[in-house]
């Protein structure tokens, strides 16, 4: 026997039973390595499985709306913050690329939006789809700095081109429950190009939302035809097309701008116009200061409430999970208890 074999024959020897333990628990760990591959890949699969349509939207009412349209098959961003107005905001780098990640972007239009051009014409994003939920819309003529309240509609169904439309037309569509129901509709169409697989989906939450937009229009209607007083005086220019829906005339403080003040001659002017026109309430809006509207209502005897544009909403409202149907309906109680 050599010196090796001997080494060996005399070396410890590891007893069975202790073999047999070993050999199990090795048998158990590749058993549970497997189950936690398995289980991850599972859950890659999950995942995968549920990814949802991105839809990123311009400001509040069109989150809202795709909110409504898109259902459990979307996640929608609003990219202007709650609480905040949206006439002035602009997209900052982290906006750009939110809205590069997008599969969907949804914005209102009709110069809503001046920065959308931009935006649109730099993105490499080539499968994004974008939608102007205002299109198909006749959009009324902003009014000239003389001009205090809406004509009828424009025949226009625009072409939209932000740079070119902004400050041209009442871009406030969506405030008129109808064409609310067409924006949603546009919507509903671009989440279908971009998601064929949900077109169920998105076709019936549209049947289900356009009915309660008959319905919000039907109580607008019916509502306001029997109010002796026909004239509201609003802090900006917002309310021309649900004015010109319902057979109201606006006289606004200021323009399209929410934030802008008039002038001494301007405020005069109000005044006698509410002292005139026999007005009660003088309506401010939730997202900018009420000095003036106040001002206007203490000078002329009026009252002063909020009524809103629904251009965005604070985290309170969010949070109590109002939306643009019952703020709508919060509106028009608040326009016939003025009117009456």
């Amino acid at each position: 026997m050599n010196a090796f074999s001997q080494r060996a024959a005399n070396a410890p020897r590891t007893p069975a039973p202790l073999i047999a333990i070993l050999a199990v628990l090795g048998l158990l760990i590749a058993s549970m390595l497997a189950g936690c591959a398995s289980s991850q890949t599972a859950s890659q699969q999950d995942d995968q499985g549920s990814r949802k349509v991105h839809v990123v939207a311009s400001f509040y009412p069109l989150y809202d709306f795709a909110q409504k349209i898109g259902g459990d098959r979307v996640t929608v961003t609003n990219l202007v913050p709650a609480g905040t107005e949206p006439h002035d905001w602009e997209p900052s780098t982290a906006d750009m690329k939110t809205i590069e990640s997008a599969n969907v972007f949804v914005y209102n239009g009709a110069g809503m939006e001046h920065w959308t051009h931009d935006v649109l014409h730099s993105i490499q994003n080539k499968h994004l789809v974008s939608v102007a939920a205002s299109d198909g819309i006749a959009l009324l003529p902003a009014a000239s700095e003389d001009e205090h309240d809406h004509g009828h509609a424009d025949d226009h169904a625009h072409e939209h081109s932000e740079d070119a439309d902004h400050g041209r037309y009442d871009p406030h569509v969506w405030l008129a429950p109808e064409n609310a129901k067409r924006e949603m509709k546009n919507i509903r169409d671009a989440l279908v190009q971009a998601d064929p697989d949900g077109k169920d989906v998105y076709e019936a939450n549209y049947q289900t939302w356009s009915e309660k937009l008959d319905d919000l229009h039907k109580a607008y209607e019916t509502k306001l035809s029997s109010v002796p007083n026909k004239t509201i005086v609003v802090s900006h220019q917002a309310f021309g097309y649900l004015c010109d829906a319902y057979g109201l005339t606006q006289m606004p403080i200021e323009g399209m701008e929410a934030d802008a003040e008039p002038n001494a001659k301007d405020m005069a002017r109000i005044v006698d116009f509410v002292k005139a026109n026999n007005v009660s309430v003088i309506f401010s809006e939730e997202l900018v200061s009420p000095k003036i509207a106040q001002a206007i209502a203490d000078a002329s005897g009026a009252s002063c409430e909020q009524l809103n544009p629904l251009e965005g909403l604070t985290q309170e409202q969010i949070d109590a999970g109002q939306d643009y149907v019952s703020v709508m309906t919060e509106n028009l109680d608040k326009l016939v208890k003025a009117l009456s």
